[in-house]
């Protein structure tokens, strides 16, 4: 790198490392552009370094040890199981380690240039880019700002040695004895439920009547009843109001109606939403670069700004703040950069929360599918009476399919139970494409496999399902 004032010149800055960042980069500089790419923290960002994948990586940990103490089940006689968190977090980091390095051999592969540091604008056109080394002036035609989110931090729990972002929760050196939760979104029960399979004993305080309130009820009640069955106490309906902490634990006060409830614990985990991460240094106000109340950025159907030649991608624009999103708009992105008539259609963003079981959702809900205004009818079948989830010994949960009565078109889909997850893009692929319940009922699915629930429910919808008794 040059350190100067003459701006060195570039087609595309690519402001940002994480899932949205890295993938923007590497397809612009698959389409011919000359791409530097600047993140101030490490390559994969939140994603890959301190979310989706640690966290995973804990969670498996987890079920491999619930795995092991329930052998009993299956007739499996082994003695009693122990964990060695420490060797769990180097498992963890391991993965993180690998995968990391992977991006950035892929953004050298590509002649993606890297600079960590973090970036200031001096105009729409140029940038200066630094860190305690250096600071190159940059000239370029166009940016794809990706910056990504961070925890967001409430005034009455400010984080520190006891209190918790999901980043501190993910790097403790020993597992707790006792863990309060504050937010029963999916971050909250995923962290809350993977430290209860570990022994902790866990509180989840949460404000709506239900936990995971981005699903359907009846999918949330599956959830709720496996974390009673393993003693996690589910406080609905409640407020947080505070918390004192000492050098050993910590007090929280939270309200149910007009009762004010304290609870104790070894950690108290605060897991209340994202913020994005527009403000700082970056300038985007000193361009015009226009943002919402919240701090998202505007953006049109290609990803551009209100600036034409600066794009925003990810966290930092409308909608869920979902790592796939952010990757499927840097592919956008990077492509209308490069002349293609690419645009955005967020018609299909599958959700996903790993507890157990897991979660899964795309396209309408019932509710949406009935307020838009279709004639909506609904297949459900159960994990209960499939021939591989009994083997699996994993039967909890269904898959419900949401379709227009009219026309049988698959309008959307909620799945709770094992594999739901990978599940879940059967359904997108139907969607995407028009698929008709039909569509799904006549492919033939592999047998025994817990992909056939998805044609069962599909046969429920029709009215003529054969593995169970039509009402």
């Amino acid at each position: 790198m040059v350190v100067g004032d003459a701006s060195l010149d570039i087609d595309t800055l690519v402001i940002g490392a994480g899932p949205g960042g890295y993938v923007a980069a590497i397809r612009a500089a698959q389409l011919g552009q000359n791409v530097l790419v600047v993140d101030k923290e490490n390559v994969g960002g939140v994603c890959l370094n301190v979310g989706c994948i640690p966290s995973k990586a804990l969670i498996s940990a987890a079920h491999q040890y619930e795995s092991v103490s329930h052998a009993s089940d299956f007739g499996i006689e082994v003695g009693e199981a122990k964990v060695n968190f420490g060797k769990v977090q180097e498992f963890k980091n391991g993965i993180v380690k690998k995968l990391t390095g992977g991006v950035a051999s892929l953004l050298k592969a590509n002649k993606v240039q890297y600079f960590n540091g973090e970036v200031m604008f001096i105009n729409e056109n140029e940038a200066r880019v630094f860190n305690d080394q250096e600071a190159p002036r940059y000239r370029f035609k166009n940016c794809i700002i990706a910056t990504g989110s961070r925890p967001i931090e409430l005034k009455a729990f400010p984080f520190g040695e006891r209190i918790l972002s999901s980043t501190g929760a993910l790097s403790l050196s020993e597992i707790p004895k006792s863990l309060v939760v504050i937010g029963g979104g999916y971050i909250g029960i995923e962290l809350g439920q993977m430290y209860a399979k570990f022994g902790t004993k866990v509180t989840v305080i949460e404000g709506s009547d239900t936990i995971l309130p981005g699903f359907d009820k009846d999918v949330s009640q599956v959830v709720a009843k496996k974390l009673k069955g393993a003693g996690v106490d589910v406080v609905t309906g409640a407020q947080a109001k505070g918390a004192d902490a000492t050098d050993k634990e910590v007090t929280v006060t939270y309200t149910v109606g007009d009762k004010e409830e304290k609870v104790v614990a070894d950690y108290l985990l605060v897991t209340v939403g994202r913020r994005p991460n527009t403000d700082g240094e970056l300038g985007l106000d000193l361009i015009g670069v226009k943002t919402t109340d919240r701090g998202l950025v505007e953006i049109d159907e290609q990803c551009r700004t209100s600036i034409p030649h600066i794009f925003a991608i990810g966290d930092i624009t409308a909608g869920p703040a979902l790592a796939h999103k952010a990757m499927y708009e840097g592919r956008v992105a990077a492509e209308v950069i490069a002349g293609q008539p690419s645009a955005v259609d967020y018609k299909c963003v599958p959700a996903v929360c790993f507890s157990d079981p897991e979660c899964a959702s795309v396209g309408l809900s019932e509710n949406e599918a009935k307020g838009a205004g279709h004639n909506v009818k609904i297949g459900k079948f159960p994990f209960a009476i499939n021939g591989r989830a009994m083997s699996l010994n994993a039967t909890e949960g269904f898959v419900k399919l949401i379709s227009d009565a009219d026309n049988g078109l698959v309008l959307g889909a909620q799945i709770v139970g094992l594999e739901a997850s990978n599940m879940i893009a059967e359904i997108a692929l139907g969607i995407e494409m028009g698929a008709t319940l039909e569509d799904i009922a006549l492919t033939i699915h592999a047998h025994p496999t817990l992909g056939e629930i998805v044609l069962d429910a599909a046969e429920v919808a029709l009215g003529h399902p054969i593995h169970t008794v039509s009402k």
